[in-house]
């Protein structure tokens, strides 16, 4: 099931030398002098950019503004681990296991990605500026929920090769 937390935390439980990428790069994202903090802090809204770390690993940048849930939906991934991190902003992330939800949208195996219907019994996770949530093939998770009200959300995925 999904792991969530702040970075130190993370790198002190995981010790999956898959993670050390992700990890490396998300510290590099922190240091508000480093490359990867500035090129994220630079993007217009609704931004999207793909950001190759390694041959196991790449990075979604981007920038939007958390939406109500019904403008969401459950999504879960085959080849690759989501790891999310909030550089700025809030925003609720839904989560259930695929075996308890329906599948919306088959298999698109160009985008590694699932679409789910709707759960009356997801677990929700708040994640704040500097929060990791952590999403493994077995987790449909539904990302970029409002709080309270729409606002926006500086935001990297890393993609863990499973």
């Amino acid at each position: 099931m999904a792991i969530f937390g702040n970075i130190e935390i993370l790198k002190k439980q995981i010790k999956d030398t898959r993670f050390s990428t992700a990890f490396e790069y998300l510290t590099k994202v922190l240091n508000e002098k480093s490359e990867e903090y500035k090129r994220l802090k630079s993007y217009n809204l609704n931004a999207f950019e793909k950001i190759v770390l390694d041959k196991n690993n790449f990075a979604l940048e981007q920038t939007y503004f958390s939406k109500d849930r019904e403008k969401c939906f459950f999504e879960a991934h085959i080849k690759n681990i989501d790891v999310q991190f909030i550089l700025e902003g809030e925003e609720i992330i839904e989560v259930d296991n695929i075996k308890n939800l329906n599948v919306y949208f088959k298999y698109n195996e160009n985008m590694d990605l699932i679409k789910y219907g709707d759960s009356n019994f997801s677990s929700s996770i708040k994640l704040k500026k500097g929060d990791i949530a952590i999403f493994f093939p077995d987790d449909a998770h539904m990302p970029c929920i409002k709080i309270n009200e729409p606002i926006k959300v500086i935001k990297t995925v890393v993609k863990v090769k499973v």
